[in-house]
């Protein structure tokens, strides 16, 4: 299984970026995605996660910035980042629980590599 992150880059200050995470492999489905990201010094934080039923939760410091959606039949997570600021930075990290083929009850987690997000002031 391979997730594959995009969509990070520089901004300026009260500006938005998309990021996108694409799951790829065996799948036999998948239970929560979301989004993480850990700044340089800091633990590693959610910034967003969507249930296979469409539940979202956003970490507290969203305060209503930020949108994850998801694609279910492509396997695809977006999170729509507006009023970007630079405490923002930091890298981005896509996480999938994935149910593996063979019966397996229980997911298993996966992350990605990660796509930076930069916000200058």
């Amino acid at each position: 299984v391979q997730l594959q992150a995009s969509g990070g880059g520089l901004v300026q200050a009260g500006g938005s970026l998309r990021l996108y995470c694409v799951a790829s492999g065996s799948i036999f489905g998948i239970d929560d995605m979301g989004w993480y990201r850990q700044a340089p010094g800091k633990q590693r934080e959610l910034v967003a996660s969507i249930s296979s039923s469409g539940k979202t939760n956003y970490g507290d410091f969203v305060k209503g910035r930020f949108t994850i959606l998801r694609d279910y039949a492509k396997a695809q997570l977006t999170l729509q980042m507006n009023s970007l600021q630079p405490e923002d930075t930091a890298m981005y990290y896509c996480k999938a629980d994935v149910f593996l083929p063979g019966g397996h009850n229980q997911p298993t987690p996966f992350w990605g590599r990660g796509t930076q997000v930069t916000v200058s002031s």
